[in-house]
């Protein structure tokens, strides 16, 4: 043999396999899923539109409340200035009757001093605040028999 007949040369063809009937079925399969996907993604588009369409909505119905309350609080900011102005006019009329009636119902007595007219007012005794040590001295301190007891003078 020599190196010439060892060289290939052409493959021999194949016998044909699929027959033309065989690729007609293949590409109405083809054709078919191709027409689900089609429907399938109509159906996706209309939800899309529909969702758009409501959120077109929503956001027309959301500028409108934004505007409705920002005229609101105009008119209320509005509203307040002048309640304010007409406050500071009346404390400038009344200013004399106003310090009048605070030196009329002043308190004089010192703070540490209590009245007891009511049961609602009875008075209390100031915190005892000595050192531990100063409280032993006093004679204060004593065993402790019931936790739940405290010791009054």
């Amino acid at each position: 043999m020599s190196l010439i007949d060892r060289i290939q040369t052409r493959r021999p063809r194949p016998a044909r396999k699929h027959r033309a009937a065989d690729e007609v079925e293949q590409l109405r399969l083809k054709l078919m899923w191709a027409d689900s996907l089609i429907k399938t993604q109509r159906v996706q588009l209309d939800d899309a539109e529909a969702r758009r369409a409501w959120t077109a909505s929503q956001q027309t119905t959301a500028e409108e409340l934004v505007v409705k309350l920002q005229a609101d609080v105009d008119d209320l900011t509005a509203e307040r200035d002048q309640l304010a102005d007409d406050l500071a006019d009346l404390r400038a009329r009344f200013a004399a009757e106003i310090a009048e009636e605070a030196n009329a119902t002043a308190i004089t007595l010192p703070p540490s001093v209590r009245p007891i007219d009511g049961p609602e007012d009875q008075a209390t005794e100031p915190i005892d605040v000595r050192t531990l040590h100063e409280t032993a001295a006093a004679g204060r301190l004593g065993p402790v028999t019931d936790p739940g007891h405290t010791t009054s003078r």
